[in-house]
């Protein structure tokens, strides 16, 4: 099949040629491991569909959660599910059936949808991160703030900057003549790996790493200083007891703040500047950034909030007359 796809699918433009079917070859260097390394794939994915499905379910349906904190907690496991949902499938059929044809049009489409799922992540942590300074530094006026109006125009805010940051990338991907090879050492199309095989792929590069580190970045710094207020705050609180409980209201974002941005931003320096480093570590630790949180996200949540505990309880333990 690599034979004659690297004989390939191509037309011609006013560069040369161009291909517009490509391979996705999985983990490089460990393809006959594939059927062993689907595993956790396979229970990763599971675990974040059934868990993230689960948090939904329970926020949408029943009375008790529904803070803003729950509401935005919505949004993270909608966005989780399709982050896992866009890298999952596609590797699975690489692993089990050697199948890793992909058209252009449809790799660009899975680079639209894990940038902009991935920008989206970031833009409701960071929303997140404001519902725990408005809870912690301005108690009183909680609800008269987050009002469900803003939360809903925060939820538009975060999908039109999403889409309008990954449209220009996409816009220019589309330009780009992709002669060097159309073997893809990935187990999903990123923009990353096409600009790479391009033949004029230098501006689009380091436009794209750009747009995707500032974004990330000025999300980080905007966090970091919530954090800082609300420091700040629990600390001038009078007793132990009220400190406490004010940094236990944010304990499950801060771990799941560190565990999206820590490994995304590792892997991301890691593509632009580990040259040195084997193309399957590259491949793996992308996967584990992409796959990690959807997987434990729900799991963290479930552990540090209460609420959410007895609501798990009620669904699966109370007998329904």
């Amino acid at each position: 099949m690599r034979t004659s796809l690297e004989a390939g699918v191509a037309t011609l433009n006013h560069t040369g040629m161009s291909h517009t079917v490509f391979c996705l070859l999985g983990i490089p260097g460990l393809e006959n491991q594939h059927l062993w390394i689907s595993i956790p794939f396979v229970i990763s994915y599971v675990v974040a569909l059934l868990g993230n499905s689960l948090l939904v379910f329970i926020i949408l349906t029943r009375h008790s959660p529904h803070e803003s904190m729950y509401l935005f907690l919505c949004m993270l496991s909608g966005a989780d599910i399709v982050l896992a949902t866009c890298i999952v499938p596609q590797a699975l059929v690489i692993f089990w059936f050697h199948t890793g044809e992909i058209s252009l049009d449809c790799c660009i489409t899975q680079v639209f949808f894990l940038s902009s799922t991935f920008i989206s992540e970031s833009g409701i942590l960071l929303v997140m991160a404001f519902d725990c300074y408005v809870a912690i530094c301005c108690p009183l006026r909680y609800t008269a703030i987050l009002t469900h109006a803003l939360i809903g125009k925060m939820g538009v805010s975060i999908f039109l900057r999403s889409n309008g940051t990954i449209f220009p990338i996409i816009v220019l991907l589309k330009r780009l003549t992709f002669c060097k090879s159309n073997i893809l050492p990935n187990t999903a199309c990123k923009h990353i790996v096409l600009a790479h095989i391009s033949c004029n792929d230098i501006i689009n590069i380091w436009y794209g790493f750009f747009v995707l580190m500032s974004t990330l970045v000025l999300d980080v710094m905007l966090i970091f200083v919530s954090y800082v207020l609300i420091l700040h705050a629990v600390f001038h609180m009078p007793s132990q007891d009220t400190r406490h409980k004010a940094l236990n209201t944010c304990g499950a974002h801060i771990c799941v703040t560190i565990l999206f941005y820590g490994p995304g931003i590792f892997s991301v320096l890691t593509q632009q500047f580990g040259g040195h480093i084997s193309p399957h570590i590259h491949v793996l630790l992308a996967n584990v950034y992409i796959l990690g949180p959807p997987m434990l996200n729900p799991i963290i949540y479930g552990i540090k909030t209460k609420q959410i505990q007895d609501q798990v309880v009620h669904v699966f333990f109370t007998k329904h007359t």
